[in-house]
């Protein structure tokens, strides 16, 4: 599923997880962990994959649209679970 976040909020995102809580996301995904990273924004493409991730200009950032927000939404329940 598609979704539009601002880019702040999906590093903030990121930064809210616990330690390991990227490698956790990527196990379950069938993804490495640099791709994941690269999902939140990193570019370390050299050892990651790209993902579907595309940013405008704009407010906060500029807007990021997430081809797939599975990986969001994981974040997002361990991010909350984490609380």
């Amino acid at each position: 599923m598609t979704k539009i976040v601002t880019f702040n909020s999906l590093r903030r995102l990121k930064d809210s997880l616990p330690h390991g809580a990227i490698q956790e996301i990527a196990d379950k995904v069938g993804l490495d962990e640099e791709t994941v990273r690269n999902y939140f924004g990193g570019q370390h493409f050299n050892a990651g994959k790209t993902v579907g991730f595309h940013i405008e200009a704009g407010p906060d950032g500029g807007l990021v649209t997430l081809d797939d927000s599975t990986i969001y939404d994981l974040a997002e329940e361990i991010a909350r679970k984490n609380q």
